[in-house]
């Protein structure tokens, strides 16, 4: 079968192996509650309510892959969706790889997503997951920057930095996910820039390594929704849109 005439099967990777320092000590980030259930839950929800998804891939801590199982036996998720918890690396880029080595044969399109967006909405998976198919090999959630950027020579921390230029804010975008790729280019981007070999850029971002790779990676329009909850103010924002959603039945 050729790759036109090959069906298309989008599965989603959700790394969620990290501690999530900067919401303090605790339960890891993935792990938080957030309206009395965990944001790892909401992620894999939002992965799950776009009907082309029908593979989600949960990377747990190495040592908590039965820990997260049990957690999502717990709560209720679309019984179309088929759901893999397989262990993580040291790193997110060894973890993503993990969830690609867990893929099935037939999955022709991945979404990465990061377990800290739990709120994005299914109207942004669908979007990126449509632009893939339509044949963008790598493409990303985005949005316009609302403060200006400065480039700045970094120093110590709490003291003065000097300012080395200020980017046009109108060229800059602030990435979210899930951020959608081919599986093979994906792929050869991990292999390309192994954990190990590469210099570490871009090894926080999947878009940057295919980048790297020399292919064209694309943008569509994010949502503000879709924010990453990492500092205890993302927290209450987060509940706040939760709340909001529940009320008018959005959710």
């Amino acid at each position: 079968m050729s790759d036109e005439t090959r069906p298309h099967r989008t599965a989603a990777v959700i790394p969620a192996a990290g501690r999530g320092v900067r919401l303090g000590p605790g339960a890891p980030k993935a792990l938080r509650a957030l309206g009395g259930t965990p944001m790892l839950i909401h992620a894999v929800r939002a992965m799950a309510r776009s009907r082309a998804v029908s593979l989600v891939v949960v990377v747990a801590p190495s040592d908590g892959a039965a820990e997260v199982r049990l957690l999502l036996n717990e709560h209720a998720l679309p019984d179309r969706t088929e759901i893999l918890v397989v262990p993580g690396g040291e790193t997110r880029q060894e973890s993503v790889r993990a969830g690609l080595d867990a893929l099935p044969p037939d999955v022709t399109s991945v979404l990465v997503h990061d377990a800290a967006r739990p709120l994005v909405p299914v109207d942004t998976v669908d979007s990126v997951v449509d632009a893939v198919r339509d044949g963008a090999p790598a493409v990303v959630p985005a949005l316009p920057l609302a403060d200006t950027v400065k480039e700045v020579e970094p120093g110590k921390p709490g003291e003065p930095e000097p300012v080395l230029a200020t980017p046009e804010r109108a060229r800059l975008r602030a990435v979210q996910t899930p951020q959608g790729f081919d599986l093979a280019t994906l792929r050869r981007a991990h292999e390309e820039f192994a954990a190990g070999t590469a210099d570490g850029e871009g090894a926080t971002d999947d878009a940057g390594m295919v980048e790297r790779l020399g292919v064209t990676v694309v943008v569509i329009p994010g949502h503000e929704e879709a924010f990453k909850v990492t500092r205890p103010l993302d927290l209450v924002l987060a509940e706040a849109v939760l709340a909001r959603r529940r009320a008018t039945d959005a959710y």
